[in-house]
């Protein structure tokens, strides 16, 4: 979707700072962090949420948990830990409609957030 900003910036057009990038997916840092380790991991392809997965995006989704596994220990966050989450629609926080994972950490995070 041309007008989907994580869409241009899966495309190159708009320059990001990238820790991540494959045929599948893109991980770049936040610009909002919200702890000292916030890294957005998308999918190449346009997908709103994932809320319109679906049977075929299995492998992606897998891939997509994978690599986040992969960058928390890359970024040195694994041993001490990490959150990933996705927001799905507004009421709980999405504001841009690509499907997008956020990786957490370099901090200890309390449950329920706040």
């Amino acid at each position: 979707m041309s007008d989907c900003i994580f869409c241009q910036i899966a495309a190159g057009q708009i320059e990001s700072d990238i820790v991540y990038e494959d045929e599948l997916v893109v991980a770049f840092r936040d610009l909002n962090p919200q702890a000292p380790t916030h890294i957005l991991l998308i999918p190449r392809q346009h997908m709103g949420s994932l809320d319109a997965a679906s049977d075929e995006d299995i492998q992606l989704l897998g891939h997509l948990t994978l690599v986040a596994a992969q960058i928390g220990r890359s970024e040195g966050i694994a041993e001490d830990g990490y959150r990933l989450l996705t927001n799905v629609g507004p009421d709980a926080g999405q504001s841009v409609p690509h499907l997008h994972f956020h990786l957490l950490g370099g901090r200890v995070m309390h449950w329920p957030p706040g």
